[in-house]
């Protein structure tokens, strides 16, 4: 077993660049998403320099501002950002397949890390708590996620020139 390489990311952001693409719509619930995707990002290293919060006009648009970011060539590691909350009708269902495709595509197509944070609940009192303070907030998540696949996949860029 010892002849075995084992490859795997760790929560160090030291170095890289991340940006986060958060959506203005359900604004209060993404705003603490924000804060805490930030606050992530922030405690393992990523220089204030080195992050960028894009605004979009809701979770529909997060997918094509992934995709534009990602081409720049400019980030280490993208945070989606957003909140769908069920309503009385399908768009729901409709909005929150569409992002979650649209963001797989985006980060298989380019090559770059991206984390999924978007929230997909059945009520306001479900997102604001996954958007409260503190480790369980599902942006802290995404962030570590992203930070992890972008050490991860530095790591294997790297073994890969050997």
């Amino acid at each position: 077993m010892s002849e075995i390489r084992n490859i795997e990311g760790r929560l160090d952001g030291s170095g890289r660049r991340f940006a986060v693409v958060a959506s203005r719509f359900n604004q209060r619930v993404v705003e603490g998403l924000v804060a805490g995707a930030l606050d992530c990002l922030r405690r393992h290293g990523v220089a204030a320099e080195d992050l960028t919060v894009v605004r979009v006009p809701g979770a529909w648009e997060i997918p094509l501002a992934l995709e534009e970011l990602a081409q720049t060539g400019q980030w280490n590691g993208l945070v989606a950002l957003g909140a769908v909350i069920r309503g009385e009708t399908p768009h729901f269902e409709y909005i929150s397949n569409a992002v979650a495709h649209g963001l797989m595509e985006a980060s298989g197509e380019t090559g770059v890390p991206m984390a999924f944070g978007v929230l997909t609940t059945d009520s306001w009192e479900q997102a604001e708590a996954r958007a409260g303070e503190g480790r369980d907030n599902k942006g802290f998540e995404a962030a570590a996620a992203a930070l992890e696949m972008a050490e991860l996949f530095g790591s294997v860029r790297k073994a890969h020139r050997r």
